[in-house]
């Protein structure tokens, strides 16, 4: 089992920015690939962003691509985005979860969750 618990979100003007966490704790963080999902009200959970166990490698959504920045810290079992020019379609709540494969992008492939923490971004 692993435990994820997301902190981080709030409320914040267009343009602003927040930075979220993912702290980890159970089975060892660094055996996990890590992503970041989010889900507004009425649609489908959809990908952000995901990093690779090492950290070397990172994946993002091409609609991110240059706003939001994934990173780890494996010696604080922690996984973070950082978000950038946030608009007010960036409005819901963002989960981390784990995963062992490579396919990303793919909520099925991922494991473990957290409970999510709201961001709402006003216009």
């Amino acid at each position: 089992q692993v435990q994820l618990v997301e902190a981080g979100g709030g409320l914040v003007q267009a343009g602003g920015s927040l930075r979220l966490s993912c702290a980890a704790s159970g089975r060892t963080f660094s055996n996990y690939g890590m992503g970041w999902f989010r889900q507004a009200p009425g649609k489908d959970r959809e990908f952000v962003a995901a990093i690779s166990r090492t950290g070397g490698s990172t994946y993002y959504a091409d609609s991110l691509k240059g706003r939001f920045t994934i990173s780890r810290d494996n010696a604080k079992n922690t996984a973070y985005l950082q978000m950038n020019s946030l608009k007010p379609e960036d409005t819901a709540v963002y989960y981390c979860a784990t995963t062992r494969s490579t396919y990303y992008s793919r909520t099925q492939r991922y494991d473990y969750w957290g409970q999510g923490t709201q961001v709402t971004v006003s216009s």
